[in-house]
């Protein structure tokens, strides 16, 4: 009897053993899965930051820094629209801050425009 429970209870630790093997590999993939995105949008962040700084003026540059400490999605939005419109050649560089301005009043959901109902 002894030695039949010893093989069950070696079997158990031995199911045991795999499963945490098992979910340790998981975690590794899913640890190096992360830190490989990670790095790529780093790399793509960095990208975007050293071509704006090729294609906008220190003003312009300015403009979308203090547009970044109120809402950095947008920021990045914006940086990433200007890289697409110069790979698109529908402007030459260096973008001034009044072209910005008239980039970011042609792209932003004016309030300017809403009307209220009443009922």
């Amino acid at each position: 009897m002894s030695a039949s429970g010893d093989d069950q209870l070696s079997a158990i630790r031995e199911q045991r053993r795999l499963e945490l093997q098992a979910q340790l590999e998981s975690q590794a993939k899913a640890q190096a899965d992360a830190e490989i995105e990670s790095q790529r949008i780093n790399a793509e962040n960095q990208a975007v930051s050293n071509a704006i700084k090729h294609l906008l003026t220190n003003e312009a540059r300015a403009r979308i820094a203090r547009i970044s400490l109120a809402t950095p999605e947008r920021a990045e939005m914006i940086k990433k629209t200007i890289v697409g419109l110069h790979d698109n050649h529908k402007f030459t560089p260096p973008m001034t801050d009044d072209m910005l301005k008239s980039l970011l009043a042609s792209n932003s959901k004016s309030r300017n425009n809403a009307s209220i109902r009443r009922i």
